[in-house]
C-alpha cells in the first residue's frame, strides 16, 4: 500500500483558486513536474514521499507521465500514468499501482480521483489548485472495508515545461 502513497498527482495547477488563470490539466504535466510530501499508513509513523514526473501530450490529445517515486525507508521504484479527456470536465485513465481504471473528475475548483487497488483498497485523491497557478495541494485516503487505513497530503508543482 505504501508505495501508491503518492504522488498520484496528476492535475495540479489546473486553475488558479481565484479563478484567474486556466491551465490545460493535460498540458500542466508536459516536461517535469514535483510532488513532496508526507504519508501515514494505519499503526505505522508517518514517512515522507517526492515524486519527480516527466510527461508528454501523445498525437491521440492524451497524456502519458513517468514518474519516480522516492517514499522514506524504500527504494525507488516508477509509476506510468496514461490519461485522456473524455468531456466534461471528465478524464480516464490507466496509472501502474491502479487495479482497474482510474477516473477524474472536476468537482468545484479541483479534481477527485477514484480508483482501487488490490487487497480490497479505495483510493480518493482530491487535488486543489493554488493561488499561484503553478503548483496544488493533494489530499489522499485510502480506505479498506470504508476505514480509512492510509493518508497523504503533499503539494506538486511544475518545475519545468517539455524541452
Amino acid at each position: 500500500m505504501q508505495p501508491v502513497l503518492l504522488s498520484l498527482a496528476l492535475f495540479s495547477g489546473i486553475s488558479s483558486a481565484a479563478g484567474s488563470a486556466t491551465i490545460d490539466p493535460l498540458r500542466f504535466f508536459e516536461g517535469r513536474t514535483e510532488n513532496s510530501g508526507s504519508a501515514k499508513v494505519m499503526f505505522h509513523k508517518s514517512y515522507t514521499t517526492r515524486t519527480i514526473g516527466e510527461g508528454r501530450i501523445e498525437r491521440d490529445g492524451s497524456l502519458t507521465l513517468l514518474q519516480r517515486v522516492e517514499d522514506e525507508g524504500r527504494p525507488p521504484h516508477e509509476r506510468r500514468w496514461r490519461v485522456r479527456e473524455i468531456g466534461g470536465g471528465r478524464y480516464s485513465g490507466t496509472m501502474t499501482d491502479a487495479d482497474g481504471p482510474v477516473t477524474i473528475e472536476k468537482v468545484g475548483n479541483g479534481y477527485r480521483f477514484r480508483f482501487k487497488m488490490k487487497n480490497n483498497l479505495e483510493v480518493e485523491q482530491w487535488l486543489t489548485p493554488l493561488t499561484d497557478g503553478k503548483s496544488a495541494k493533494s489530499s489522499t485516503r485510502v480506505r479498506k472495508f470504508g476505514l480509512t487505513v492510509a493518508t497523504s497530503d503533499s503539494v506538486i508543482r511544475k518545475v519545468s515545461p517539455q524541452p
